[in-house]
């Protein structure tokens, strides 16, 4: 008998999306009628283990009470590290951060308040539009989408829910660009006429990979999820061990390269500092190549 795969039925996501809705500063940082939000951390690459759960252990408002991820090597590390940080909190054992492979289950949970996706990016819309149709309030990592119609989906889905989306972006938060907005909203540097923005250089798009077993504990299935199956290679996916750069952001069948990594930064700003931020622009061209993985 063929074992059944765990991954999502593909036509579910046909109808799945994000938002870049601005979060009111009350909500994450409110205190709930628990004193503390329950946050569930889904994905546990290097983006998550390093910025993203630190800053959520920190936070005296949230309390993390789930990792998530389909490599179970780093879903393990970040289980111990957030298992550790509470323990040595409190000064006495802790271990009620609990571990999970499939976000599905960690949805079903009625005590997760809210969700932070820290995933690839073609999990994005799909996760988000679920944790919302589950009632709970969604964090997710730039980019929210990777094509603006699953982007309206994810806006609908968060309306209809009543629950609050937000995208981490953490250029928003630094000192400098907020004294760029200051200097250009009170006219400091006189009209605005044209704005250049850079990114850092993109790598090569990866030559051909020789297909390889799947590493055990790794569910490869799910880590494709709604993207086109294609044939399991290390540098599709993640380094098997430490945290380096991912060859998926190189692929876009996952990712749309360095636009939606860096120019979500740069390009947000300069709508942003210009009051421009809620409306769309006139016109749009480029040209780039992808590695089709």
């Amino acid at each position: 008998m063929k074992p059944q795969s765990s991954q999502p039925d593909r036509r579910d996501f046909l109808k799945l999306a994000a938002v870049p809705f601005i979060v009111p500063s009350t909500v994450f940082g409110a205190t709930a009628p628990s004193n503390r939000i329950n946050v569930a951390m889904l994905g546990m690459g290097r983006q998550a283990m390093h910025p993203n759960l630190t800053q959520f252990l920190r936070s005296p408002d949230a309390q993390v009470v789930a990792v998530c991820d389909v490599d179970t090597g780093r879903l393990e590390r970040a289980r111990v590290k957030a298992n550790t940080y509470y323990a040595e909190k409190a000064g006495k054992d802790y271990s009620g951060v609990r571990a999970y492979t499939d976000f599905r289950e960690v949805l079903a949970r009625d005590d997760v308040d809210a969700v932070m996706i820290s995933t690839p990016d073609h999990w994005h819309a799909p996760m988000g539009v679920l944790a919302a149709r589950a009632g709970k309030h969604v964090c997710i990592e730039k980019p929210l989408t990777t094509c603006i119609a699953h982007g309206r989906a994810l806006c609908d889905a968060v309306e209809e829910a009543g629950v609050v989306s937000r995208t981490d972006s953490e250029f928003r938060g630094k000192q400098r660009f907020w004294r760029m907005a200051e200097l250009v909203h009170n006219g400091r540097i006189g009209k605005v006429q044209r704005i250049v923005t850079g990114v850092p250089s993109a790598s090569d798009a990866l030559p051909p990979q020789k297909t390889t077993p799947v590493p055990a504990g790794l569910d490869y299935d799910l880590w494709l999820g709604p993207a086109f199956p294609a044939p399991y290679t290390e540098k599709r996916v993640h380094p098997v061990s430490g945290y380096g750069r991912p060859g998926w952001m190189r692929i876009e069948n996952y990712c749309n390269g360095m636009i939606t990594n860096w120019g979500t930064h740069m390009n947000d700003i300069s709508q942003w500092v210009t009051g421009r931020e809620r409306t769309g622009p006139v016109a749009v061209k480029g040209t780039g190549e992808f590695s089709q993985g």
